[in-house]
């Protein structure tokens, strides 16, 4: 069962983040190109960073406490999905913050931009 824990925490922040998504009406999975451009150079940064700190041994994993899929340079499935999980939930936690506090974050005009040209 503790092979599971990092899956399941990952597991957990989803389900508790991608009903935000709809409740709230973010549509932030439905701009995936836009959640991918935020997402994806996270992602290959720290599984580079990653990968070279496991390879020089200077970081490392408990087999034990993962279900055992290893990807390139030795890093688990569970961290892999770490870099794509945690910075999707963050996107649409900072958007639900922003649905519900009224902030801006400065790209409103090429949001209400875009929407209009689909028109």
């Amino acid at each position: 069962m503790i092979r599971l824990t990092y899956l399941a925490v990952l597991a957990g922040c989803l389900l508790l983040t991608l009903p935000l998504d709809r409740v709230l009406g973010l549509r932030v999975l439905a701009r995936w190109r836009r959640l991918v451009l935020a997402v994806l150079p996270v992602a290959a940064v720290f599984g580079a960073w990653d990968g070279y700190a496991v390879a020089r041994g200077q970081w490392w994993y408990d087999t034990g406490q993962t279900v055992g899929i290893a990807l390139p340079h030795r890093i688990p499935l569970e961290e892999a999905l770490f870099f794509l999980v945690v910075p999707t939930c963050s996107v649409i936690g900072f958007e639900a913050v922003r649905a519900c506090t009224g902030w801006s974050c400065g790209d409103e005009r090429a949001t209400q931009r875009s929407r209009r040209s689909r028109k």
